[in-house]
């Protein structure tokens, strides 16, 4: 079963934990200093604050899958749109492992569509020098796929899943 994941930057974020704890009567599943989690049934939804230096609001929109074969799924369904899709394997991102696609719609909205493989202890993967770094929402028009090739995606600023 599919759960849609919904991203927040926030300015302050433990008066928004409080804030989205209260709504949802529910504390978060993943709690760091920058990120916070809530995997909610009731709705059924994964829905992300962090505090990383994005403009605040609406970071990206998204639905995890549970399984590889759903993210294939998911997959050729993107390839159908026609639209510019961003694959990213085995990345590290927002404290997990995942698989993943990234797409735009026509407003400009970033949509991620994943698999989570593993939690992780940092919030993204090192960089060569081995200091940690940011994982990012790809800029729109990055990198159009066909057959599912693997891509490179640009950062955004500020961006994260």
């Amino acid at each position: 079963m599919k759960r849609l994941h919904v991203h927040v930057a926030v300015d302050d974020l433990a008066a928004s934990i409080r804030f989205y704890s209260a709504m949802f009567a529910s504390v978060p599943t993943v709690a760091k200093d920058d990120y916070a989690k809530w995997m909610l049934d009731d709705p059924r939804v994964n829905f992300a604050i962090s505090a990383r230096g994005a403009k605040p609001g609406l970071n990206h929109l998204g639905v995890q899958v549970e399984s590889a074969d759903e993210l294939a799924e998911m997959s050729e369904r993107l390839q159908k749109l026609d639209a510019e899709v961003v694959e990213e394997m085995g990345t590290a991102c927002c404290y997990a492992k995942s698989d993943k696609y990234w797409a735009t719609d026509p407003q400009g909205i970033a949509w991620e569509t994943y698999h989570t493989l593993d939690s992780i202890p940092v919030f993204g993967h090192a960089d060569a020098s081995g200091a940690a770094s940011g994982c990012c929402v790809p800029e729109p028009g990055v990198a159009k796929i066909s057959g599912c090739i693997p891509l490179k995606a640009k950062p955004a600023s500020g961006g994260c899943c």
